[in-house]
Formats: C-alpha cells, sequence, structure tokens
C-alpha cells in the first residue's frame, strides 16, 4: 500500500465521495493499490479493466471514431474512460490509465507514451476545467516501471484534484489568511 493510496482513501473519506478506476496498461493494478488500503470499501466503487480497445468503447463509452482514428493511447481517450467508468459506476471520482508499457510500440505512440486521467465534480469555483484533467507522461524504464509510474501518477493527479476542490467559501477563507486580493 502507498501513502498515495491512503490519502486518497482518507480524503475520499473525509468528502464523503466515491472513486471508480478505469484500466488499460495497469491492468488493475491501480484498483489494487486503492484496495489494499484500510477502509477503502468506503470509497471504492469498482474498476473497469479494458485492455482492448473495443471495450474502452463498449463498456466505457470511449467514441468508436476517436479510437479509430486515432488508437487507444490518445489523451481524449483517457478523459473519455475516466469520465465513463464514474458513469458507469455511479461514482463521485473517475480515474483512468491508457499507453504504451511495451515491449512494442502502438497505435504508433513509443514505448512509455502514458495518458492519465481524472474526472470529478467540477463546478463552478473548483480551481479545475469541466470535464476533468488529463496528463500526458514520457515514462522510461521496463515494462513493470512503466506501470509501477502510471500508477503513481493518476494517483498523484487524483490527489492534487481532491486537495483541490474547495467550495467558493474555504478559498475565500484561504485568501484572505493568506494575505489576500
Amino acid at each position: 500500500m502507498s501513502s498515495q493510496a491512503a490519502d486518497v482513501v482518507r480524503l475520499l473519506t473525509v468528502k464523503g465521495q466515491t472513486l471508480a478506476v478505469a484500466e488499460s496498461l495497469t491492468g488493475g493494478l491501480v484498483a489494487a493499490e486503492v484496495t489494499d488500503v484500510p477502509g477503502a470499501s468506503k470509497v471504492f466503487r469498482g474498476s473497469v479493466t479494458a485492455y482492448a480497445t473495443e471495450l474502452k468503447h463498449e463498456l466505457l463509452g470511449v467514441d468508436a471514431g476517436l479510437l479509430a482514428e486515432h488508437g487507444a493511447v490518445d489523451p481524449q481517450v483517457a478523459a473519455q474512460m475516466a469520465a465513463g467508468v464514474r458513469k458507469a459506476l455511479g461514482a463521485d471520482w473517475g480515474v483512468s490509465t491508457t499507453g504504451v508499457a511495451g515491449p512494442e510500440a502502438q497505435d504508433g505512440r513509443p514505448v512509455g507514451t502514458v495518458f492519465v486521467a481524472v474526472d470529478g465534480p467540477f463546478g463552478p469555483g473548483s480551481g479545475s476545467a469541466s470535464g476533468g484533467k488529463v496528463e500526458a507522461l514520457r515514462l522510461n524504464g521496463d515494462r513493470a516501471e512503466i506501470r509501477r509510474e502510471s500508477v503513481r501518477s493518476v494517483l498523484a493527479l487524483l490527489l492534487t484534484e481532491l486537495a483541490g476542490e474547495h467550495s467558493g467559501n474555504e478559498r475565500a477563507q484561504d485568501t484572505e489568511q493568506n494575505g489576500g486580493f
């Protein structure tokens, strides 16, 4: 269990929110990391490991035209996977991983190309763009290292969003305490 996963579970528990995970190259490692945390059952709704490209469309609602044109390793595919799993599993937050762990390139993308995404209850004043966030990664290492770093990266992105989610009043108080503008 990582401290990141423990922090995710803690923050979701405090907020009374839930998480769903969509994975491709990580093959269930994100879900395993989160569910290793005691108390994860309070916040973890479930996961979809859509390793095959067609399952990204069939189970997660990723646009078939997007998949046909760009392949599965694409920032918009990651965004749609996160939104799709969030909707399919009825969670407050959805995260996703898609990329190339190797040993060979895929969809014209070199080994180490990874996209991680988060989709959540972003509203006015949340500080986040509507529709979620996607992070593009260019990772080095062998297959196992790329997969591990992908897990770390998607949890870090989720933590950033969870920690940055404030109501307007909390943000106003924070600004005031820090000399505000």
